[in-house]
C-alpha cells in the first residue's frame, strides 16, 4: 500500500472523528426545541429528499439500468411498509434492495 493512501485514511478519519467529537461536546448547549435546530433538522431532510429524488430521476451506476418505472414502484412501495412498520428505517431498506434486485432481474 501507497504512503500517500495511508495519510489519506489517517486524515479522512481525523476529520471526521474530530467533527464527531466536537458535536458531543457542543451539543449541551443545543435545546432540541429551539429555532436553530429545528432549522438544521429541516435543512438535512431537505437535502436527504433532494438527494432520493435524484437518485430516482437520474440514477447512476447499476440503477441506469432499470426503468424509472420500477424505481418510482420500489419507493412508493418502501414508503408503504415504512408507514405499516410503525416508521421503522430497517424494513423499507431492506424491502427495497430486495425489491430493487427482483424488478431489476425480471422486468
Amino acid at each position: 500500500m501507497s504512503a500517500n493512501i495511508i495519510y489519506a485514511i489517517l486524515l479522512t478519519s481525523l476529520a471526521t472523528f474530530l467533527s464527531r467529537f466536537l458535536g458531543v461536546v457542543s451539543s449541551e448547549g443545543i435545546k432540541e426545541t429551539s429555532k436553530l435546530f429545528k432549522w438544521f433538522n429541516c435543512l438535512a431532510y431537505a437535502t436527504l429528499a433532494a438527494l432520493i429524488a435524484r437518485t430516482i430521476i437520474f440514477p447512476v451506476g447499476v440503477l441506469i439500468d432499470s426503468s424509472y418505472l420500477s424505481r418510482l414502484a420500489v419507493v412508493i412501495l418502501s414508503l408503504i411498509v415504512f408507514f405499516i412498520s410503525k416508521k421503522n428505517y430497517v424494513y423499507p431498506t431492506i424491502f427495497s434492495a430486495v425489491s430493487m434486485a427482483i424488478l431489476s432481474n425480471y422486468f
